[in-house]
C-alpha cells in the first residue's frame, strides 16, 4: 500500500509503525463545505452556525471538518453573489479588485466577512471555536501565488532577497479565475513560499487544505510541493486536489502525495451527473485506501446556492429516491463525505440521511467497494465488512421506470443461507438461498448487509 509522504513522515516521528491512529485520513473525512450554500460569500457567523450544527446534530456520527471555501481574501460588496471576479489591472499594472494580503505575498480572510481576522489575526479566532466544539477546521486555496504579490514583488518569507516575480510561472494560469499564477517549482523560492503559507495555515489551526486548479490539468510539482510544505509545517493535515477530471495516469502519483481528489468537474443536483459520476467511479475503481481517497465530490442535499454559485436558492433538485442513491453511492465507494447545503435550515429528511450509523459505517468500514454488474437499467455495487466475511451490497435503479434489482449470491462468493439486513430502514429482512430481490424506485437505491450463518 502506497501511503501519501506526510503519512510516511508522521509514521517514522511515531516510531515508524503505520497504524490507523497514524495515517492522516485513515477514513474518508466527513464533514462541511461553504461553497455549495455560499460561494465566495460565506460569512463568519455563518460558519459558526454549520459549526454549532454539526457539533450539536452530526458529530455523534463522525462528522468532524468545517470548511471554509474560495475567495476568503475577497470582500464581496454587500448582497454580492459573484463567485469568480476577475482581476483587472489599471494604469500602473496594480489590480483591482485587491485581494487581503500580508507582506509576503500570503493571502489573509478578509476582515467584513470574517471580523476575527481584524489586525492579521487570520483564521486563528475561527479555527479555535471549531475546535472547542471539538471539530476540525479547513480552507480552500488556490494553487500558486497572487499575481498582485508578483506585482508588488513581495519578498518569500525564509528567504535572503527572493521576491515572487521570481518564483512565479507566468504562463501558468486558472482558466476560470486569474488571480495567481503557477509556481516554477524549480526555481530557489517556490517551495519556500509554499512553506510559508503553509507555516502560516498550521498557525491558524488548520487541519485540512483543500488547493483548487491542481487537478486540471495535473500539476505533480505543485502538489509535490504542497505535501512537502505540510510535512515541514509540523502540523497533520488532509491534502485534497481539486477540481477534477484527475487523470487516471495520476493515479499512483496522487496516491503517493495527496489524502482525497476529485475524480470529476464539480458536482451539482442533476441525475445526468450521478450517473456520470458511476462511470468515474468505475475508472478509479480499486485505488482507494487508507490515507487516499478518489473524490466524488460535495454531497448535493439540503438548502444549496443561497448566494449561488449555481442556480437559484433552494434545496436539492434531487428526488427523495434520487437523494438516497447520492448518499448511499458515495457512502459504499468510500468517497469522502463532504456536505453541501447550509446545515442549520436542514429538514427532517437530510437529517435521516446523515445520521444513520449504519449507512455511515459502510463507508467509514467497508473495504475494497466494487462494481458487481450494471446492466438493463440495474446497477449493484458491494465491499467487504472489516474483520468478517459479511457483504454491504448497494442495488441501484438507474434505469427509466421502477423495477425489481437482483444480486445473485454465488457470484458474491456466498453459499448457504445468507441473512439480509437493510440499512437505511435499520431492519433485517430474512433468510434467503442463492439470491436476493427488491422493488427498486426509479432512481431508487437499497443498501443491504449480508452475512452468513
Amino acid at each position: 500500500m502506497k501511503l501519501p509522504l506526510l503519512t510516511l513522515l508522521i509514521c517514522v516521528c511515531f516510531g515508524g509503525a503505520i497504524s490507523a491512529q497514524n495515517i492522516v485520513a485513515a477514513k474518508p473525512p466527513l464533514g462541511w463545505n461553504s461553497y455549495n450554500c455560499f460561494g465566495s460569500a460565506v460569512h463568519e457567523d455563518e460558519v459558526k452556525a454549520n459549526t454549532d450544527y454539526m457539533a450539536q446534530n452530526l458529530k455523534a456520527y463522525g462528522w468532524e471538518y468545517i470548511v471554509v471555501d474560495f475567495l476568503w481574501s475577497y470582500d464581496n460588496p454587500p448582497g454580492s453573489n459573484i463567485g469568480n471576479p476577475f482581476q483587472m489591472q489599471l494604469g500602473d499594472g496594480s489590480y483591482v479588485p485587491w485581494l487581503t494580503m500580508d507582506k509576503w505575498g500570503r493571502l489573509l480572510p478578509q476582515p467584513n466577512k470574517f471580523p476575527s481576522a481584524y489586525k492579521s489575526n487570520g483564521f486563528k479566532s475561527l479555527s479555535d471555536y471549531v475546535h472547542s466544539k471539538g471539530l476540525k477546521f479547513g480552507i480552500h486555496v488556490m494553487r500558486g501565488i497572487p499575481r498582485q504579490a508578483v506585482w508588488s514583488k513581495s519578498p518569500v518569507k525564509g528567504t535572503n532577497g527572493i521576491t515572487a516575480d521570481m518564483v512565479a510561472d507566468t504562463n501558468s494560469k486558472c482558466t476560470w479565475m486569474n488571480h495567481m499564477y503557477g509556481l516554477n517549482m524549480s526555481k530557489p523560492g517556490a517551495q519556500e513560499y509554499l512553506n510559508s503559507i503553509l507555516e502560516l495555515y498550521a498557525s491558524w489551526g488548520v487541519d485540512f487544505i483543500k488547493v483548487d486548479d491542481l487537478s486540471r490539468p495535473y500539476s505533480a510539482a505543485e502538489v509535490e510541493g504542497y505535501q512537502k510544505a505540510i510535512a515541514n509545517c509540523g502540523r497533520p493535515m488532509v491534502l485534497s486536489l481539486s477540481p477534477g477530471e484527475t487523470p487516471i495516469a495520476q493515479a499512483a502519483h496522487a496516491t503517493k502525495y495527496a489524502n482525497m481528489w476529485r475524480m470529476a468537474d464539480d458536482f451539482w443536483d442533476n441525475w445526468k451527473e450521478i450517473l456520470h459520476m458511476f462511470d468515474y467511479a468505475k475508472t478509479w475503481e480499486g485505488i482507494g485506501g487508507p490515507g487516499h481517497w478518489p473524490d466524488c465530490d460535495m454531497i448535493q442535499i439540503g438548502k444549496l446556492s443561497k448566494r449561488g454559485p449555481v442556480g437559484q436558492e433552494r434545496y436539492s433538485r434531487f428526488t427523495e429516491d434520487e437523494q438516497y442513491t447520492h448518499m448511499t453511492f458515495w457512502s459504499i465507494y468510500r468517497s469522502p463525505l463532504m456536505i453541501g447545503g447550509n446545515l442549520p435550515e436542514n429538514r427532517e429528511l437530510e437529517l435521516k440521511l446523515f445520521t444513520n450509523a449504519e449507512v455511515l459505517a459502510v463507508n467509514q468500514q467497508g473495504e475494497n467497494p466494487r462494481q458487481l454488474y450494471k446492466k438493463d437499467g440495474a446497477m449493484v455495487w458491494y465491499s467487504h465488512v472489516q474483520g468478517s466475511k459479511d457483504l454491504y451490497v448497494a442495488l441501484f435503479n438507474i434505469g427509466d421506470s421502477n423495477q425489481k434489482v437482483a444480486v445473485d449470491f454465488a457470484a458474491l462468493g456466498l453459499k448457504g443461507k445468507v441473512k439480509v439486513r437493510n440499512l437505511w430502514q435499520k431492519q433485517d429482512v430474512g433468510q434467503f438461498k442463492k439470491l436476493y430481490s427488491q422493488d427498486v424506485n426509479l432512481h431508487g437505491a437499497i443498501l443491504l448487509k449480508l452475512s452468513t450463518q
